[in-house]
Parts: structure tokens; sequence; C-alpha cells
């Protein structure tokens, strides 16, 4: 079997594949999953779940599997042929599941379906996938059912163009600074700087806007003319406003063609809106629930918002010279004040922060509150920094998963978690499949021979990616569509990660995943102490911060005119919300991958919604700790069971009932942040 793309044996041979197995690997998977599709519509075919299944959704979940694995090298491991081969590609695989979820043959199939002949978890994949095709176009006819798809297959491309735009953007600025302009940026931040200077021959320290070289700047640099010069590349990428020989990557016209697309796409399906049709597979029950939401927590947030601005100015003015503070001063104006105030830097608390150990921490919190044991494991891999682990209960394989930590080119920015395979017991051979999941962050790499260090902030993010993985990691539901994150309201897909991100600010974890750089001292007591009195430090506008992308989002999905102009609406919402107002040239749409190109359109407010359930599940930790502070490993029993190993068998709000024993309530959020 010479092409690794087909080959399902295990796991993807991600050292092998290459661009050239792309093309003819879609052509045998498509042509599989045709055939299948034609076998299960014949009208002497069964209207039977299991033998659906065992003919069309393992042809489907194959070429699901092989182009999830191209996905992921495209967005990892970014080359001009491995682009070529995706874009070729992408149409194709748009067209056959826009296809296959319209087809009326089929929905046909499903709705013959006998409910009560099926398993509770069959139930629910099937009224899941009942209600996707209404929304994938199964009831449209004609010329509408032939429009609906050449959305389908124009949106799929823009997406991909908004990322593209977005990573070249970011890729090829470079700024390379002298010596002098880096006094205060943290000294293992002007050592990567130099080396990848030197890497390529260059005088100077190399700086970028990729988050490990941009942010230590905009925080520390003492230069406000090194700043502004970043921040102005970093807020104008992917814009009308970037250099000129960056405005090849505008992604205006982009950004105005998807608006519409989604909009005619909802119309066609019988909604007003984008937003409408967008809700009706999550938990809120409608666009003016989610905009009552948001508005009801930036009026909660609003007067902690405003004392955070007003001490900021009045330190500035009075500590640090600056009198009228610019976009470019505020985070390091943040950064200073916070030392002020609680007498201690992110600098001094990231040289206890190597990767190695936060790593080890994580897993000895899983492995205690959820009684499973980590182990490496091996499996091809696409970089050599990637690693691979598996998770085992008594025993017994639950899953597996690839951890790829570090920024570099050719790979997108961010975080994010994505499946690999799911949890199945599968219908063709009878076998219990395990999932397997990625794990991808963008931290710093190692400099000079020491461990990668990490600041408090990838710390939380590692344990957020980390709640994803569980989540579909720890599954015990075999019905694949329902099993883990499949199945999972958008809204309600974040508990898992907030969750998990409350641990590193607890003292019993953090102290067995801290190390200093140097001498290898835990976390002393003292700085956590501090750390801790801090954690609400600008509470209020990092609230308004995130209302502010979600209030856009959503008003920008129902009440806003594609054909009007977009960056209008943000002054407008920036108008009712924001405390500080980011300058005129600022064009934060042009990047905002989440709502573009990552599945979150007319879904951002889910962060904050998902943060009510995750502050509310926390509580119930709080509550059952030990004069030690330790968590009662029965209450993590009672979570891993009602909500990680339910995966998507039931609605959200009853497997949260089924920990809480209520309803979630908004109290609890405000008071962890500070804001009660």
């Amino acid at each position: 079997m010479s092409n690794p793309l087909l080959d399902f044996s295990d796991l993807p041979l991600f050292d092998r594949i290459r661009p050239e197995h792309v093309e003819p690997a879609l052509d045998t998977l498509l042509a599989q999953a045709e055939q299948a599709l034609e076998a299960v519509v014949a009208p002497d075919f069964p209207a039977d779940w299991t033998a659906l299944s065992r003919t069309l959704d393992t042809a489907t979940e194959r070429l699901g599997r092989a182009w999830g694995a191209v996905s992921h090298l495209n967005s990892v491991a970014d080359t001009p042929e491995l682009r070529a081969a995706y874009n070729q590609g992408l149409p194709r695989v748009t067209d056959f599941w826009t296809r296959l979820g319209s087809d009326e043959r089929l929905y046909a199939k499903y709705k013959a379906l006998d409910p009560s002949r099926l398993t509770p978890e069959q139930r629910q994949a099937h009224k899941n996938a009942i209600r996707s095709f209404v929304l994938g176009g199964a009831e449209l006819t004609g010329a509408a059912k032939q429009r609906f798809a050449a959305i389908q297959e124009r949106q799929a491309e823009l997406s991909q163009k908004f990322s593209e735009n977005a990573l070249d953007a970011t890729d090829s600025y470079a700024y390379y600074a002298g010596a002098d302009e880096l006094d205060g940026v943290p000294e293992d931040v002007v050592q990567a700087a130099r080396a990848a200077a030197q890497a390529e021959g260059k005088d100077g320290h190399k700086l970028t806007l990729k988050m490990p070289s941009y942010l230590p700047v905009m925080q520390f640099a003492r230069s406000s003319q090194l700043r502004e010069r970043l921040y102005r590349a970093y807020v104008t990428r992917a814009s009308d406003q970037a250099p000129e020989e960056g405005r090849r990557f505008d992604n205006t016209d982009v950004i105005r063609e998807i608006l519409a697309l989604r909009k005619e796409e909802a119309q066609l399906l019988g909604f007003k809106n984008f937003g409408e049709a967008s809700l009706v597979p999550k938990m809120a029950d409608s666009p003016q629930q989610v905009v009552d939401f948001l508005r009801t927590l930036a009026a909660k947030a609003r007067p902690y918002a405003e004392r955070d601005v007003a001490d900021m100015r009045a330190f500035a003015a009075e500590h640090l010279g600056i009198a009228d503070p610019q976009p470019w001063d505020w985070s390091f104006i943040g950064e200073k004040l916070k030392e002020a105030r609680y007498a201690f830097s992110e600098q001094e608390v990231k040289t206890y922060f190597t990767a190695p150990k936060v790593l080890g921490g994580l897993f000895k919190i899983v492995e205690t509150l959820f009684e499973v044991a980590i182990r490496r494991d091996q499996a091809p891999v696409w970089h050599e920094c990637v690693e691979f682990y598996r998770i085992e209960r008594a025993g017994q394989l639950v899953g597996q998963f690839y951890l790829d930590p570090s920024a570099r080119n050719g790979k997108r920015g961010g975080a994010w978690m994505d499946d690999v395979r799911a949890r199945w017991l599968r219908p063709d051979n009878g076998q219990l499949q395990t999932p397997v999941a990625h794990l991808v962050c963008n931290f710093a790499t190692s400099v000079a021979g020491k461990p990668p260090l990490l600041t408090h902030d990838d710390a939380t993010t590692l344990f957020h990616e980390a709640g994803h993985g569980l989540h579909h990691m720890l599954t015990q539901v075999n019905e694949r569509d329902v099993s883990g994150i499949s199945g999972v309201e958008w809204d309600a897909v974040e508990l898992p990660s907030q969750f998990m991100e409350n641990f590193c600010w607890e003292w019993n974890v953090l102290r067995h995943m801290t190390a200093h750089v140097d001498t290898g001292a835990p976390l002393p007591r003292g700085l956590f102490d501090k750390m801790v009195a801090a954690r609400n430090f600008q509470a209020g506008l990092q609230t308004l911060r995130q209302v502010e992308f979600a209030l856009y989002d959503m008003l920008l999905h129902t009440e806003h005119d594609p054909a009007g102009d977009f960056l209008a609406l943000l002054a407008q919402v920036r108008d009712e919300v924001a405390v500080i107002k980011p300058p005129a040239f600022s064009r934060t749409p042009h990047t905002f991958s989440h709502i573009f190109a990552g599945g979150y359109a007319a879904g951002y407010y889910s962060y904050k919604w998902a943060e009510v359930l995750s502050a509310d599940a926390w509580a119930a930790f709080e509550d059952s700790m030990d004069e030690h502070g330790e968590p009662s490993l029965e209450t993590g029993r009672r979570y891993r069971q009602c909500i990680l190993e339910a995966g998507g068998s039931r609605p959200a709000m009853e497997s949260f009932k089924a920990f809480r024993g209520r309803e979630p309530s908004i109290d609890a959020l405000l008071r962890q942040q500070g804001m009660a």
C-alpha cells in the first residue's frame, strides 16, 4: 500500500504523507464513499441503523480521517506544495459532504428509521442527523438546492483563503532590532531573537508577530517606538492598512463575501439571518438571548473595567512619565502596574515554568483526578518537536494524543484541539476503536540548551487544550457521532477546557509543576500568593474585550447588512462596550480567524457562555476540597462520568444537571473573577 493516506490499519503515517498523495487518495476514497451512498439509498436497502452505519459511515469515516490528516498538516506544516494540493482537494471534499448532507434519498432513509428500536446513544445521534439534514439543505429542491451547494463550496474556499492570508501576513513580517532597542525585554526572548537573526545570517535581533516574540515586546520593551512599530504591524495584518508589500494578503473582500454568503445560506433555509441558523444546534435559544446575556455581562463588568483604566492612567502619569497613553502603551503600563502593585513580574514567574515540568504537573492532576495513567507512546509525527502519549485505565487503552507545543513558520497561530479519530464500536468488524486527539499550541522553543519556558498564561492554555482532549478521549460512548466532543452543543464544548484552567491557580497543583530553570527550586509560596492576589487584575477589562468580540460577532451575523461597512459596526460595538478604543487604523476583523475560518461564526459568545458552566462546575470542586486543598476524588469521578464520559450522547444541560443537581448560575463566574 504505497499511499499512506489509504492506510487505516493504525495511526496516520504523518512522516510519509506527501502533497502528491492527496489527489490519488481522494480519487479512491471519494469513489468508495459515492459507491456506499448509492448503495444505502437504493429502494431495497433497509432503513436500519446498523446496516446504514456499516456501509456508509465506515466509508465516510475513512474519507474524514484521510482529509483530516491533510487538513492538519496544512495547519501545522504548511508548504506551497501542500497548500496547492489541499486547495485542489478542498472543493471536491466540500462538494461530497454538501451533497451527502442534503441528499433527500438518504434523508428519507433516516426519517424511515424507527427511533424506538435504537439505543439511547443512537436516538440522540439520529435526532442530530435529522436536524443536520435540515440545516444541510436536504429539504431544498431545484435551483435553491444547487445554489446552496455552490455556497458551501465557495465558503470553504474563502475560509481557507482567509486563513492563508492571516498566516502569510504574520509569517512575512520581521523587524531586526538593535540591542539598544530591546531594553527591558526578557533575556530569553532577546536570545531567541538573536539566534533567529543569526540563523538567517543577519545582524541584530529578529522580532516577529508570533506570540512568543510579539507579546513580551509589548509588555516589557521600554522603547515606545519599538512597541509602536510592532503594534502597527500586528493590528494591520491582512488588511488594507498593512505596509504596501503586505496588502496582497488583505482579507477585506474575503470577509464581505463570506458574510453575504452566510446570510444567503440562512435565508435559503428559511431563517432571517445566519445567527438564527447558527443557534439551532446550540444551547442558546435565540440571538436575542445571547445579546441580552452579553449586555448583562458588560454592564456588570464595566465599573471594574473603568477602574482598571483609571488606575493605569494614574500610574502611567506618576511613575512612567506617560501622560497620554497610546494604544501600544497599555500592555506595558499594565505589566508595570502589576509588578508595582503585586511585587512580581510575569518574567519572574516564567523562570519556574519549564515546559517539561508543567507537562508533568498536568499529567499528575489528570491521572489523580480521573483515575488514568498517561505514558509516552510511539507514532509517526510531522515535526521533531511533536510528542505522542497514551492514556490507560486499569491497563486498558482509553485514548492517545499528539502534543505539538512550539511556534514556527508554516504553523498557524493560536492553540487548538482536534480529533484524529473518534471512539466507535465499529459496525464493520465489531472492534472498539479508541479515540485519538491533536493538542496544538504555539509556545516558545528552547534557547541555549535550556528547556522552553512558559508564561503562566501558556500553562493555562496547555491545560485548556488538555480539557478539550480529555472530553474527546475519556468518553465511554460507543456511537461515533455522539462520542467525545461529537454532538456536543458548540456553546457547551468549552466547559471541560475552561474547567481545567482552574487547576493552574491551585497551590497543590502548581508546586508539582514548577522548577526554576537554573536552580530547580519549586515556585515559592510567597510568589504564588502574589499571583493569586493578581489573578483578577484587570478582569473587568478582559471581560469587556471578550464581550466586544462576541457581541460584534453576533450582530455581524444578525443585524448587519453584508453590503455595509463591517468596520463601522465594530466601531458601534466599541462605543457601547469598550473603555479602551483601538486606533482607527486597527483591523481586528481581518485576522479574526475564529469566526471567519474556525467554526465560531455567530458562536464566539460560547466562550463566555461556557465560562458560566465551567465556573459553576469548578465551584463543586472548591466545595469538596479537604483541609489540605486537595480536590475530592469522588467529585472528580462524578464530573468524569456526568460530563466527560457522556460526551454528546445527551443534551449538555442534562449532563450539567446530572453533575450539579441544578441549572448553572452566572454568580459563580462573577465571584471567581472578583466582580461579585
